[in-house]
């Protein structure tokens, strides 16, 4: 089945089960119990006020089951009895066939005017000859595997009852594995628990019951945790493996050991009637630091059946264990097996060989997949999580840092888990419960967690679609409008903003959705068709169409077919920050991406944007058509192609972003930046020449294989302006883009500083000293010879006095190589310059793009400079260089001992 057909069947399988009903009265003396769901296939039927489940239904294998959280139920409620009956036999009440188990007589005579074939029986077995079978939690458990595999063959399961009171009379049971309806209704994920729960009149409501306080479960793994954790005081990760993060998001799944941020590495679960341990590095399992955890462990998932482990083969036997272990691929007669999340088993294979009982060790990371696999999703694609999600586990892309990590205390809840989080929260948004310090520093987590869980679209699984509903009920009570004027502050907000993006990503109902989100909705245009031209080398290059989608809305674009798995993108939106700020004047992720896998494409992004076309590195196409079948136009010049005569009509287009493509960059500024722009030849003309400036001093060709970008966005990630592609800059400075007079009488210090940044190569850069020195080479350069403004105008820091302010703080610092940073490291390149001019510079660049073999050490690195510039200008500048506190080596003063010393250097006077 597909994701929709799937949660199609489970919406027609509650309509069956409920027909005819208006409402199901549960109040009686008896004392039901919750009943927990897990895996895909299980959704509630009755839910209470408080969210407890009791009813419930869920398939397994070829069959179907039906559960009541008290036994009473099955006699209580005949016509809903009638109803599940009728859906255990696939629909059908003539000729069905009923088994009652003879201790529920009064089922057995409410059906006698049924249409059914009901009998009485002894208890279940293999030769029963019915179509579904009827008992309480309490009498199948010595028939529990016939039941499980009639279940699995096509049979159905009605069973009634609670686990409260056998949890009070077995204390020292483990409820979820040894109750006896557990043992039947487990495997399809449905489980009786020791939570008291209220009967009440329940109205039938038209589509499966949902509840955000259904999220809390009061199953606990404190006595897992004391088995595993005995003798276990630390966890000693530190090495050379870098593990994933593990997501915990299944009601009997729980964290083992975290680390101080609580992210998880090494985690379990139950899962029908067995049990998972997952460690999120395969190097973790032959560790000799974790020998007694995993001789824990291994007893734990064997459950005392002290049976055959079996190790794939891409893991070693493990010694000292005291049972028997060998080498396979998975068999049903195994006790535990041990693989990797890289196994390309059946996962559904393993899954059931879990769910019937066996045990499972599995390891291994996601973060090298996700590096290897890109534009995949490692949740739905990568095949560790196919085997785990189900589950309740997830490896993420995400790393852990390396460390030694406190074992948790059995009897403590642990905030690492993810329904937990969400529990907390959604108490918070319905309830106004308040949030504790702890939970608000945790509210980040969450949201990256939300997005995790979310990007699973496992829309099969109830437990998938019960979160995604409740996110969003939440995002439409409390959706943030956040802009300039009304910036986010709360963490609360800040945590619905990004939230916001990732349901309505992952939304089936989208459009219903929007409004919510979203209160104003532009217009469009339909059917416009772009050229495209590319032409990439080690780089990935983003390709403007000129076009804007608005917020939410959705376009199908039509792709040339060799752009077609071949690694191209399609991305919206140009601000790629990612904010991490207690502020917020915007989103914190605002542009989405596409990988291109077919000819046609439907792409949206929550916030809008401008629609780009992404070229992998490496290829060239030239004229290749694109369509676009809704969007709208927005304000976009072009060297060479937006005619001068046109841009008057063009400015006015309504998109709320413009882009100016010229020969060697691209500005994206906000609309209302450029409107009045009367003529934008001249602004061409000013950022041609300042590019090529660029390219001059960098000994570049003057045609950029990739273009430089700068965006102007109401807030970035860093500081005022950040280099990158593309640079950032405050849109609150963006008109200086377009202002010639003050860029030619007061420069554009900081824009070029950006470009200057990625200009620098790490073979002549020694950080950090340089990082913030070197790229303003270019700043000077070309704030003096293309804009004809000093460097003493350009900036403040480079007057003769703060110039001189600086070499004397920093000799009577005692010439510190520490020290030796920004305006004093650029003050050493500007003395070269001013004694030898620009020339030397480009031809030292130049040399540089033909050099390989580099140092990769400061001190290798300065040596070499020092010894290319001296080269460069024919004298030996080693006397300069040590006069600023370089490590020269003797090596490299006798490589230049034949050229003539420059003794008139200007550090001289400081000797």
């Amino acid at each position: 089945m597909s994701d929709q057909q799937t949660q199609s069947y489970h919406a027609e399988a509650y309509k069956s089960l409920v027909k005819n009903l208006k409402e199901v009265d549960l109040r009686s003396s008896s004392v039901p119990c919750d009943l927990e769901l897990t895996g895909e296939k299980a959704f509630p039927v009755l839910m209470n006020s408080e969210g407890h489940v009791l009813m419930a239904a869920s398939l397994y294998g070829r069959g179907r089951i039906v559960v009541l959280g008290h036994e009473q139920y099955l006699t209580l409620c005949p016509a809903l009895v009638e109803n599940a009956l009728i859906w255990l036999g696939g629909g059908k009440s003539e000729n069905l066939s009923v088994g009652v188990h003879k201790k529920l007589k009064a089922v057995a005579d409410n059906l006698s005017k049924s249409n059914f074939q009901v009998s009485l029986v002894e208890g279940f077995s293999e030769n029963l000859g019915v179509n579904v079978f009827v008992s309480d939690a309490y009498e199948v458990g010595a028939s529990a595997g016939d039941l499980v595999a009639f279940m699995k063959a096509g049979g159905g399961v009605l069973i009634g009852g609670q686990a409260w009171n056998w949890t009070a009379q077995n204390p020292n049971e483990n409820l979820i594995l040894q109750f006896p309806g557990n043992k039947v209704s487990g495997v399809a994920g449905i489980y009786f628990s020791a939570q008291y729960a209220k009967g009440e009149n329940l109205p039938i409501s038209p589509e499966i019951p949902n509840s955000w306080k259904s999220l809390h479960s009061t199953m606990t793994f404190k006595r897992d945790l004391e088995f595993l954790l005995k003798g276990i005081s630390e966890f000693d990760i530190q090495g050379d493996a870098v593990p994933s993060e593990a997501l915990i998001h299944g009601p009997l799944a729980f964290p083992i050991c975290t680390t101080n941020d609580g992210q998880a590495f090494l985690a379990g679960t139950y899962y029908g009637r067995g049990r998972v341990i997952l460690v999120t590095h395969e190097s973790f399992i032959a560790s000799e630091k974790m020998a007694s955890f995993w001789n824990n462990s291994f007893h734990w998932l064997d459950q005392n059946r002290k049976g055959v482990i079996g190790f794939c083969p891409e893991i070693e036997i493990l010694p000292n264990l005291g049972l028997q272990c060998e080498t396979t691929t998975i068999r049903q007669d195994l006790s535990v097996y041990v693989c990797t999340v890289w196994n390309e088993e059946d996962p559904e294979k393993i899954q059931n060989f879990v769910a019937e009982g066996g045990g499972l060790l599995i390891g291994g990371h996601a973060w090298w997949w996700e590096y290897q696999h890109p534009g995949q999703n490692p949740l739905q694609d990568f095949s560790g999580n196919k085997i785990l999600n189900k589950m309740g586990l997830s490896v993420l892309k995400e790393t852990v840092s390396a460390g030694v990590y406190k074992a948790p205390d059995p009897s403590q809840i642990n905030h690492s888990h993810f329904l937990h989080l969400l529990y907390r929260f959604a108490a918070h948004v319905y309830e106004g419960r308040e949030l504790t310090k702890q939970d608000e520093e945790l509210l980040i987590k969450l949201g990256t967690e939300c997005a995790d869980f979310l990007s699973m679209k496992a829309y099969d699984s109830f437990s998938y679609t019960q979160i995604l509903s409740i996110l969003t009920d939440i995002l439409k009570l409390h959706m943030p409008q956040v802009n300039e004027q009304n910036p986010v502050r709360s963490a609360q907000d800040r945590m619905l903003l990004m939230l916001a993006t990732e349901v309505f990503n992952v939304s089936l109902s989208k459009d219903t959705l929007l409004p919510f989100l979203i209160k104003k909705i532009p217009p469009v245009v339909n059917n416009m068709k772009i050229k495209i031209n590319a032409q990439t080398a080690e780089n990935e290059e983003w390709i403007s169409t000129g076009l804007y989608l608005p917020p939410g809305m959705k376009t199908w674009m039509t792709i040339p077919p060799k752009l077609v798995n071949r690694k191209w993108m399609i991305q919206i939106g140009c601000q790629s920050d990612t904010l991490n700020e207690e502020e917020l004047l915007r989103a914190p992720v605002v542009i989405k991406s596409f990988l291109v896998t077919s000819e046609r494409m439907q792409v949206w992004n929550l916030w809008g944007g401008l629609i780009y076309l992404v070229a992998p590195p490496d290829v060239k196409v030239e004229e290749e058509e694109v369509e676009v079948e809704v969007a709208m136009s927005a304000p976009f010049y072009k060297t060479g192609v937006t005619k001068s005569d046109a841009w008057y009509y063009i400015r006015e287009a309504p998109a709320p972003w413009a882009e100016f493509e010229f020969e060697n960059i691209i500005l994206t500024v906000p609309s209302h930046v450029i409107r009045e722009l009367e003529f934008p030849l001249e602004v061409e003309n000013l950022w041609n020449d300042i590019m090529k400036g660029v390219a001059d001093l960098a000994a570049k060709p003057q045609k950029f294989i990739q273009k430089e970008r700068i965006v102007a966005d109401v807030q970035i990630s860093a500081g005022w302006l950040h280099s990158g592609y593309p640079i950032m800059m405050h849109s609150s400075e963006a008109e200086m883009l377009f202002d010639l007079n003050k860029a030619r009488t007061e420069g554009l210090w900081g824009e070029l500083h950006e470009l200057g940044h990625n200009q620098q190569r790490s073979c002549w850069e020694f950080p950090p000293h340089t990082t913030e020195a070197t790229c303003n080479l270019w700043s000077v350069y070309v704030s003096e010879q293309v804009l004809g403004v000093s460097r003493a105008k350009a900036h403040e820091a480079l007057t003769p006095e703060s110039r001189r302010c600086s070499i004397n703080q920093y000799v009577q610092g005692g010439r510190r190589l520490s020290d030796w940073t920004v305006w004093t490291a650029l003050e050493t390149y500007l003395q070269l310059q001013e004694r030898f001019d620009w020339n030397p510079f480009k031809k030292v660049f130049a040399a540089y793009h033909k050099m390989s073999n580099f140092p990769t050490d400061n001190t290798g690195k300065m040596n070499l400079y020092a010894e290319t510039f001296s080269q460069t200008v024919g004298m030996d500048l080693t006397g300069f260089f040590k006069a600023w506190g370089w490590p020269i080596e003797a090596a490299t003063e006798e490589k230049l001992s034949g050229l003539p010393p420059w003794f008139d250097h200007p550090m001289v006077q400081y000797l």
